[in-house]
């Protein structure tokens, strides 16, 4: 007779019960978890892909160091993209201060390139990461979050700290600007694809860093 139990899916809250509780390997199921909108998101913001893998790295070390602070106000989802939208922004704002200072004398053409040119191989693919790489920031972020991610309205009000009418101008805004044929054939999974070869880059490296530093976090 056969008496193994399905093992049930635990909630993000359990999960960090028992990683504060001191199973640290846990953390791995959470980053897996949530990787592929962590990397839509921050692309959508720092638009360069090894940077937005370094910015998923220290915002998923720094959530694991405030993890005891988690309130659960929010879903967990939503507090972890907060912190990463804040370390994206950071990120792209030192990467302008340097910029600035090292490119001052030199012109570049930024539209000549995209840091997704040696990833994708598929044409339609490439329209529309061209297209949505070209959007102005705010619209970028609104449409990633919402389109490419599925998050709520509420839950994109959330994480951006906007009001509900500004989540929806800036989606509806941005759907034109990508024109409704444009709009009409996009494909949301194929856009900023995260695979699991950066999947496991990601959560190796965050994992390796949480062991070197001492292995858990753990409630005062």
């Amino acid at each position: 007779m056969n008496t193994n139990k399905p093992v049930a899916t635990e909630s993000d809250e359990e999960l960090i019960a028992r990683i504060l509780a001191g199973e640290t390997q846990l953390y791995e199921r959470l980053m897996r978890k949530f990787n592929a909108r962590m990397y839509r998101i921050s692309m959508s913001i720092v638009n360069d892909d090894k940077e937005a893998e370094d910015v998923m790295q220290t915002s998923y070390l720094n959530a694991y160091r405030q993890l005891k602070n988690f309130k659960h106000g929010s879903s967990f989802g939503t507090w972890l993209t907060r912190i990463l939208i804040n370390e994206s922004l950071l990120h792209k704002k030192r990467r302008q201060r340097r910029e600035n200072i090292i490119m001052s004398n030199q012109y570049t053409d930024h539209d000549h390139s995209t840091p997704l040119s040696g990833l994708i191989n598929k044409e339609l693919k490439l329209v529309l990461e061209k297209a949505v790489s070209a959007l102005p920031e705010k619209y970028r972020v609104v449409f990633v979050m919402r389109e490419v991610e599925g998050l709520s309205t509420n839950e994109t009000m959330d994480a951006l700290n906007i009001g509900e009418s500004n989540v929806k101008i800036r989606l509806n805004r941005a759907k034109e600007m990508l024109r409704n044929e444009l709009y009409a054939y996009h494909q949301p999974h194929q856009i900023f694809e995260f695979n699991l070869v950066r999947c496991d880059v990601v959560v190796n490296n965050v994992m390796a860093k949480i062991y070197a530093n001492g292995s858990a976090v753990t409630v005062n």
